[in-house]
Formats: C-alpha cells, sequence, structure tokens
C-alpha cells in the first residue's frame, strides 16, 4: 500500500521509497522518512492535498504525490 491511500488516523511503517528523483528521495530522507520509520496520517486538506504527517515527534505537511512513492505497511 502507499501513504498517500491511507485515511486520517490511520498509523503505518514505511517499507520503501519508491522515488526516482535523486534529489526529492534525498529530501524525504533528509526529513526523517526512512524504512522502518512509524506514521501517523493527522489531517488532509480539504481538497486532499498536501496531507499531514507525524513522525518521530513532529509534524510534516507533504504533496499527496510524493507520498504516493511511499510503500508502508498498516499497523495498528
Amino acid at each position: 500500500m502507499v501513504l498517500s491511500k491511507l485515511n486520517v488516523g490511520q498509523k503505518a511503517k514505511i517499507v520503501k521509497l519508491n522515488v526516482q528523483n535523486k534529489e526529492i528521495r534525498r529530501h524525504l530522507l533528509d526529513m526523517g522518512l526512512t524504512r522502518g520509520t512509524k506514521i501517523e496520517i493527522r489531517k488532509k486538506a480539504p481538497m486532499g492535498d498536501p496531507i499531514d504527517i507525524k513522525l518521530r515527534d513532529y509534524e510534516l505537511c507533504i504533496s499527496k504525490s510524493d507520498l504516493s512513492q511511499i510503500e508502508v505497511e498498516v499497523v495498528k
């Protein structure tokens, strides 16, 4: 499953980054989006983009297109 498909309140663990652009991949990794990181979907904008996620005790607001390139495993 990809991160952009999760609903508000769902939690997941990052399995893989499928980002082809090296600059964007590096930027996501620098923000803490690494394999094994636990994430929670906090909010979605009214039109569904961007999406606010919580990870490592802070929140990020990331575009849906970037989140659609991150494979996750849903956790409880």
